[in-house]
């Protein structure tokens, strides 16, 4: 998982609230459980005009013009500023998955689906909880956004929003830890444990 200290990106505006999963990821892209490769299909049905299927080339599909993620001057862009109960549905990982895969290193919405808020901790995705007024005021603007998970903070220009983060969260996020890089910290004891326990029982 990739470590998470701050970005400094423009924001793409996705003016919805209550966007479910299979919106962000839909059910027939789900055949797999590799971490990577959905980032093509994120928002698949918002963004083509067709409708895909596993396989398809994507490159030759016809876009939706009107849809934010085909507009060029978001190109890049690394936080996804959205409204309230984003992610909310099923509980698929493939949902964080995907926006990781894109690019999207964070979210800003005033409200989260509580599966998918700790699905994205654990994928290496910031979802930052703030007040609908300030939600509005970042849709409002067109600059540079900072994100100091470090400090808590979203800045833009000579205002700074703190926000609230559990502090293993934190701490794993910065460090770049999801559940097997925990567990790969206690690689040497693991095989410590596992030698002996052979040696104990050779029959197993």
């Amino acid at each position: 998982m990739k470590k998470f200290s701050s970005i400094n990106s423009i924001a793409m505006p996705l003016d919805r609230a209550n966007i479910d999963t299979d919106a962000i990821i839909p059910k027939q892209f789900l055949k797999s459980i590799k971490r990577s490769g959905f980032g093509p299909n994120l928002f698949d049905e918002w963004r083509y005009l067709d409708h895909g299927e596993p396989g398809m080339d994507n490159s030759i599909r016809p876009i939706n013009p009107d849809f934010v993620l085909n507009n060029p001057t978001y190109s890049g862009a690394q936080i996804l500023l959205t409204r309230r109960n984003f992610g909310c549905g099923s509980s698929r990982e493939h949902a964080p998955w995907a926006l990781e895969d894109y690019g999207f290193r964070a979210i800003i919405a005033p409200s989260f689906a509580d599966i998918f808020y700790n699905n994205c901790f654990k994928n290496g995705v910031l979802p930052i909880v703030l007040s609908s007024e300030i939600v509005d005021s970042l849709f409002s603007y067109s600059g540079l956004i900072n994100i100091d998970l470090e400090k808590q903070i979203v800045k833009i220009d000579q205002n700074s929003f703190e926000f609230e983060v559990d502090p293993e969260r934190k701490r794993r996020l910065i460090n770049g830890l999801d559940d097997i890089g925990l567990t790969l910290q206690n690689e040497n004891q693991i095989r410590i444990f596992e030698t002996a326990h052979f040696a104990k029982y050779p029959w197993l």
